[in-house]
């Protein structure tokens, strides 16, 4: 997902019915055991878009199991849209035998389940789900016009406010299905891509189409639809990692040369996350993104892009680069608690100055870490934990970290990798992704991972005890400050942190043009430096730490 934008208006909510419940609107957070100990097997999602009347008709057949006995089922489903008919293991229920008041479908099972039983779920549903006030930073669904032709440009965001928008599922991270079958059926002109891989294209015989999807280990939220006249650009990657990987680009009519430009950033783009990070996840599906009415989303192979090709001075598009990053950092390696929002954001975002310092070289990246160092906010720390909903860490406004899980946690990275090198960092992020150092197509799968489990990563692959690193920079909002003391020929350096938490960070200085790496064991050096000689601490902006230029700086932003 994007960084926070400015919240949206009462006029914009108003515009956002028909309205939804807390519970619809909640995505995560702590778990029922019921609830918690079901699994879907697989998801079969047929799904009519009808761009006229604003509405969708759906039947999703789950195929779930559980690890704990069931009387019934607790699937998320936002209840505009309601249930008209049910089965399980095909036995139709009566009405009376579910209920949908708050957005959660209670299923009374016509005979228990019990622990490691397995049922199929029918459910028939319909109705006109909710708009997105300010997609993507709102969510659910995009009822658009084309410009020129005005004709349907449909879209869906569930990141925030969950998969429950506008299909029965499980809204919480490990709710994610091993398989998924997607069938959308659109009007005549339009067409349908989505995750996965195609399987074929069905013309009914009044015009109408249904594309059919296949996706394995796909986010809750990462289901998508998207619906407009698109055109297409295709190819085919060459992996380093052997294979032929299928990309497309789904656009507006009327835009094929910048189409074609950012097609064109496609390769290079893998080529980068490939050389540093690893295979491209998803090699026997494809690389997909689709024009939207919204900025951007990481739907899993079929990302997100709305950015109306706009040039920065980096060189690249960086919102297709960003949600691209998301096939790693977020769908391949996934948080199972919001509450490790940052490993998908942090490392999204570093990403970018990463692929910078790739293209151009140090000056590039020095000037993009510049630009996210004058974001961090510091308003809370970017770990809380326990157990969070997506919008408790992505909104300020609930007391989560906003977009310091981006921009602060960008530069986290870059410190550790300052501190631990090149080689052990991408060792560590190889882990934390594939959940092994060596990977290759066929040898990991999908994961979920956690920052304890990262902070043992990084004390495995280093063999020393970093938690004081990240007791600081993820478990504080305050930034650690080095005070600085010159007397004659002396000068002392003092790490200050909240909490007088232990925090031996060793620094650079300079002396004279004349740069060494000092150690701060205790938290604190002496250096004998002449009392004319001129000092610059961390000359090359390496680490993370309190900065009063930056914060006067922001202070008078906001008062502009």
């Amino acid at each position: 997902m994007l960084a926070l934008a400015a919240s949206p208006t009462l006029a914009q909510v108003k515009r956002g019915e028909p309205p939804i419940t807390a519970i619809t609107q909640t995505s995560g957070g702590p778990i029922e055991p019921a609830r918690a100990a079901l699994h879907l097997e697989h998801v079969d999602l047929a799904i009519e878009v009808f761009p006229d009347t604003n509405r969708l008709e759906g039947t999703a057949t789950l195929t779930l199991t559980t690890s704990d006995p069931q009387t019934q089922l607790l699937i998320d489903l936002d209840k505009n849209l309601p249930v008209s008919a049910l089965s399980v293991d095909g036995k139709a229920l009566r009405p009376g035998q579910w209920s949908n008041p708050e957005g959660r479908l209670a299923i009374t099972l016509p005979r228990p389940l019990k622990a490691g039983g397995r049922a199929e779920v029918r459910i028939v549903y319909g109705g006109t789900p909710h708009v997105a006030v300010r997609a993507p930073w709102d969510d659910g669904i995009v009822w658009a016009k084309t410009p020129g032709e005005r004709k349907p440009w449909v879209a869906t965001t569930a990141e925030g406010y969950g998969c429950d928008l506008f299909w029965p599922c499980l809204d919480f991270p490990k709710g994610e299905p091993d398989t998924v079958d997607l069938h959308i059926t659109v009007p005549a002109g339009l067409k349908a891509p989505a995750n996965g891989t195609l399987k074929g294209i069905e013309k009914l015989a009044d015009g109408r189409t249904t594309w059919n999807w296949h996706a394995r280990s796909p986010n809750p939220y990462s289901v998508a639809i998207d619906v407009a006249p698109y055109e297409e650009v295709s190819g085919i990657y060459l992996s380093r990692f052997g294979p032929k990987i299928p990309m497309n680009y789904w656009y507006l009519p009327g835009r094929e040369a910048k189409a074609t430009a950012l097609f064109q950033e496609f390769a290079p783009t893998m080529d980068f996350y490939e050389s540093v990070i690893g295979p491209y996840p998803w090699y026997d599906e494809k690389v997909g993104v689709v024009e939207t009415p919204h900025l951007g989303m990481e739907h899993q192979t079929i990302n997100a892009y709305g950015n109306n090709y706009k040039k920065t001075p980096s060189g690249f598009d960086e919102i297709f680069q960003h949600e691209l990053g998301h096939e790693w950092f977020g769908n391949q390696m996934s948080a199972a608690n919001w509450d490790d929002y940052w490993l998908h954001e942090g490392y999204a975002q570093y990403m970018q100055p990463l692929y910078g310092r790739w293209r151009e070289g140090e000056a590039r990246y020095a000037t993009m870490m510049d630009e996210f160092r004058l974001q961090i906010r510091n308003s809370a720390p970017i770990v809380s934990g326990r157990i969070m909903t997506e919008e408790e860490v992505y909104e300020e406004a609930n007391g989560g970290p906003g977009q310091d899980i981006y921009v602060k946690g960008a530069w986290v990275l870059h410190t550790l990798r300052n501190l631990i090198g090149d080689d052990k960092f991408f060792e560590v992020t190889r882990r934390l992704v594939y959940g092994r150092p060596d990977p290759k197509p066929g040898n990991f799968k999908p994961r979920f991972s956690s920052t304890p489990e990262y902070i043992q990563i990084v004390n495995q692959v280093t063999g020393k005890d970093m938690n004081w690193f990240f007791d600081i920079y993820l478990k504080e909002a305050a930034l650690p400050e080095l005070i600085e003391t010159r007397t004659g020929d002396t000068l002392s350096l003092k790490w200050k942190t909240p909490h007088d938490k232990p925090f031996p960070l060793p620094i650079e200085v300079q002396v004279d043009g004349k740069t060494r790496l000092v150690a701060m064991t205790g938290g604190t050096a002496t250096l004998n430096v002449p009392a004319a000689a001129h000092v610059v601490v961390d000359p090359d902006s390496r680490v993370l730490r309190r900065s009063e230029v930056v914060e006067a700086f922001q202070k008078q932003s906001m008062r502009m």
